[in-house]
């Protein structure tokens, strides 16, 4: 990594600055030639220290006024030689300043190469780099927490806690490989099975975060369906908090699938305001409620709301019955009005919320079941220290196959090598996750999620 790399790091487009960040051994010299002070070069500059002067072209011709910053290794993001320039923000100045950067002999950086060479590099693991792109793109409070933390370290630490209990049954294991003359006693490998079972116990309970994990970087998707005018759009601009369908006293006012997102309880949810199911009255309706089914489909979860000032009818029933298997909440609404609503025998058993969307009766115990849902009823104060992602998700139940295996075999008393082998899989999986154990290919396929610049 003895090339130097630039990037614009803030997003394209008119603001109030944009940052140029270099990199790399040649990041003050190529500062040197392009930054013109009172102050003298920035190579003789203190570390982490700002100064304001003018970058100009190989012709001396000023380009914008604008702050240096000099960051000496190995305190800095890369552990690298580091200058950052900030420049009037702005699509064309930006770019210049870049390609003035180019010019005096760095090379464009790669999608996450900053943050690839901060991990080569040892200032960060593979979780922390992720946990980068994770607070980035962050949705929710909640999100960016959790992202924090595991920036932090807070996996890494229990990651590595869990690699070196491994290790050392793995060393045990293997002083009987070299010296097969003493066998294990059995006190010895009944406290090495208690171990591994405890490890792989910790590993489940890492592995068990991942749906939390995924559904706070992602979110969910809720479909509200009902028949028409029950109050579907008044409930989506309930919950989002502004005005966001059309709402009127007509039947069939909603005749497309309306999206929004909102933050719920800390949860990033898209919620999809339908068009009312019934039988269509015409092209554009019946258009909209096909897209209503296969919103309703492709739902994490379901809303199904019913009007407790009407009766029941028979498109209440279908309704029913086609959620019955859905992860569904069903509301009754308009619950300032007399109420008319009576459920069939035979489902009066359903949990249903009454709720009004005209005085806010009711809303805020929707978003709490809401979030239950989400969460599989995990605890609603959410302390979780880790959540894990996909990549993690996949390498941990590889692991803790390989530790089972190894655990079966040393109750079943096979032989040492073979107890070894597992162990040594399962000790090398681990490893993967916070890149003591990786490929390129791995490197390449997180850090080219990054944005160029980060």
């Amino acid at each position: 990594m003895e090339d130097t790399i630039a990037a614009i790091s803030t997003p394209i487009g008119e603001g109030g600055i944009a940052i140029i960040r270099i990199s790399g051994s040649q990041a003050l010299a190529i500062a040197d030639t392009m930054f013109v002070s009172t102050k003298g070069l920035p190579s003789t500059y203190r570390s982490h220290t700002i100064h304001l002067g003018r970058v100009i072209n190989e012709s001396r011709q000023p380009l914008d006024e604008v702050l240096l910053t000099v960051l000496r290794h190995p305190y800095t993001y890369t552990t690298e030689d580091t200058v950052e320039i900030n420049c009037h923000g702005g699509r064309q100045i930006a770019r210049t300043v870049l390609a003035e950067c180019l010019q005096r002999g760095a090379r464009l950086a790669e999608p996450g190469e900053f943050t690839k060479r901060a991990f080569l590099n040892g200032r960060i693991d593979l979780t922390q780099a992720e946990a980068v792109m994770d607070v980035i793109s962050a949705k929710t409070d909640r999100a960016h927490m959790a992202a924090e933390q595991a920036l932090e370290g807070s996996l890494s630490r229990k990651v590595e806690k869990l690699r070196q209990q491994l290790l050392s049954i793995l060393a045990h294991v293997e002083a009987h490989i070299d010296f097969p003359e003493e066998d294990i006693s059995p006190a010895i490998s009944g406290e090495l099975e208690i171990e591994l079972t405890s490890i792989i116990a910790s590993l489940e309970q890492l592995l068990a975060t991942s749906k939390e994990g995924k559904i706070l970087r992602e979110g969910i998707s809720v479909a509200i369906v009902g028949r028409p005018n029950v109050g579907k759009s008044s409930l989506m601009n309930a919950l989002l908090g502004t005005e966001r369908s059309i709402v009127t006293a007509t039947p069939g006012t909603t005749r497309d699938t309306i999206e929004e997102s909102a933050n719920i309880r800390g949860i990033p949810v898209k919620f999809i305001d339908t068009a009312g199911i019934r039988k269509a009255r015409g092209k554009a309706e019946e258009i909209g409620i096909n897209k209503s089914h296969n919103a309703f489909i492709e739902s994490d979860l379901c809303i199904h709301v019913l009007d407790i000032s009407r009766l029941f009818s028979k498109t209440d029933f279908n309704l029913l019955k086609r959620f019955y298997k859905k992860n569904v909440i069903y509301v009754l609404n308009k619950y300032d009005l007399p109420h008319k609503l009576i459920l069939p025998t035979n489902i009066q058993h359903i949990d249903a919320l009454k709720i009004s969307t005209m005085t806010g009766y009711g809303i805020e115990v929707l978003k709490d079941r809401i979030e239950k849902i989400s969460l599989n009823n995990s605890p609603v104060s959410f302390d979780f220290e880790v959540l894990i992602n996909e990549r993690h998700s996949e390498a941990l139940q590889r692991a803790i196959k390989a530790l089972k295996l190894a655990l079966s075999d040393m109750q079943k008393n096979a032989s040492i090598e073979v107890i070894s082998q597992q162990i040594r899989i399962g000790f090398s999986i681990i490893g993967e996750i916070v890149g003591k154990t990786t490929t390129e290919d791995l490197m390449e396929k997180i850090f080219s999620k990054f944005c160029i610049g980060k």
